[in-house]
């Protein structure tokens, strides 16, 4: 009973949110559209909210980060005394994580060279820029889902895999959050929504993916790289 309430209250409120995001992010779109109310103290506020969200997902990761470090520094007598634990094979950091690393990195060069281009009013460079942006993200959550699939260990593997796994994939979420957010720029640009002026849902897109790129650095070396 206790399960169905908190499935019950889990699903209409995941709904609900997504309305509500849904109806307040239109109402943005046809404020700085097609109203032009969004003045140069307007837009400042809705990067500086865009730029105090990435800070709080900053915060987000590095609760991971920490229990990380925490755990491979001073691995317990449970563990073997020693990182990785006894008996659990880590995944070679310079193929598939390497691979995905590169890719990840063209991505933020990709939507950079789209900046460029909005900012340029080369509307069409634009276009292929962010077509290849999504390619390649998409291209890093095959990667990754392959990477997960072929795996020698799970997230029930003692604290090793919850760390990989809630590291990773919370990760893995936010690159999926980010295609998203980069689609609906692409979608946005089609219908000329943005100018070389007005480009504020897109350079938030730019900013996030940035974020997500610089995290995937961190997680590369620190869970990857030294971690193995």
């Amino acid at each position: 009973m206790v399960m169905y309430l908190v499935l019950f209250l889990f699903k209409w409120g995941m709904l609900i949110l997504i309305l509500i995001a849904g109806f307040w992010w239109s109402n943005v779109i046809r404020e700085g559209t097609y109203e032009g109310q969004h003045t140069l103290k307007v837009k400042k506020g809705l990067m500086l909210g865009m730029l105090f969200f990435i800070v709080s997902e900053v915060m987000f990761f590095f609760a991971f980060f920490f229990a990380f470090f925490y755990v491979s520094v001073n691995p317990s007598h449970a563990l073997g005394g020693i990182w990785p634990p006894f008996l659990y094979e880590p995944l070679e950091a310079f193929e598939v994580p390497f691979l995905n690393t590169v890719i990840l990195l063209t991505s933020g060069a990709t939507i950079t060279v789209a900046h460029e281009a909005i900012i340029g009013g080369s509307k069409g460079h634009a276009i292929l820029a962010l077509l290849a942006t999504i390619a390649l993200a998409l291209i890093f959550t095959s990667f990754q889902g392959l990477e997960y699939a072929t795996s020698p260990f799970t997230m029930s593997d003692s604290v090793y895999g919850s760390t990989f796994f809630m590291a990773t994939g919370f990760h893995g979420f936010h690159v999926l959050i980010g295609t998203l957010f980069i689609s609906v720029c692409l979608v946005r640009l089609y219908f000329n929504h943005f100018t070389t002026e007005h480009h504020v849902g897109f350079e938030s897109a730019a900013w996030y993916w940035h974020f997500v790129d610089v995290v995937w650095l961190f997680l590369f070396i620190s869970i990857y790289w030294w971690g193995s």
